[in-house]
């Protein structure tokens, strides 16, 4: 009898979560985008030291993405950890932030939505964690000209 009820409880810990430390499914959706025209071009990265830009990080993550298919993106299964994300609205495709005087004038938005104020946000005021089940970003653009 009490075979079966531990048999039971190991039933029920396989159909609540995954164990933390297999890859999970990492999806984004953004919100307020301008237009549907152009890119959004995504960095992905687990390195405080390469975030925003993702620039020479060797297990970067980078995709470029048409901003039509904004709504529900899937960037492919993650192992665990903490990872942030940047993303650009490119508008006009040329692979980089259009900006005048320093202020973007594209779209950008960050994982967790922080506040932007002068500049771009911390790592640590984006991050999100990888582990024990699937994972959904939600993430509104910014506009600033």
């Amino acid at each position: 009898m009490l075979a079966r009820i531990a048999g039971l409880g190991a039933v029920a810990l396989l159909i609540g979560a995954a164990p933390a430390d297999l890859p999970q499914p990492l999806t984004v959706g953004v919100e307020g985008l301008r237009s549907p025209r152009g890119l959004l071009q995504i960095c992905l990265t687990r390195l405080p030291d390469h975030f925003p830009d993702c620039t020479g990080d060797p297990d970067k993550r980078h995709f470029s993405i048409p901003a039509a298919q904004a709504a529900n993106m899937a960037l492919g299964d993650l192992p665990a950890g903490g990872y942030a994300l940047a993303i650009i609205h490119d508008q006009n495709s040329n692979k980089k932030l259009d900006t005048f005087m320093g202020i973007p004038k594209e779209g950008v938005g960050f994982s967790e939505n922080p506040p932007i104020r002068f500049g771009a946000p911390s790592f640590r005021s984006a991050r999100f964690t990888v582990g024990g089940a699937a994972v959904r970003q939600d993430i509104r653009m910014k506009y600033f000209l």
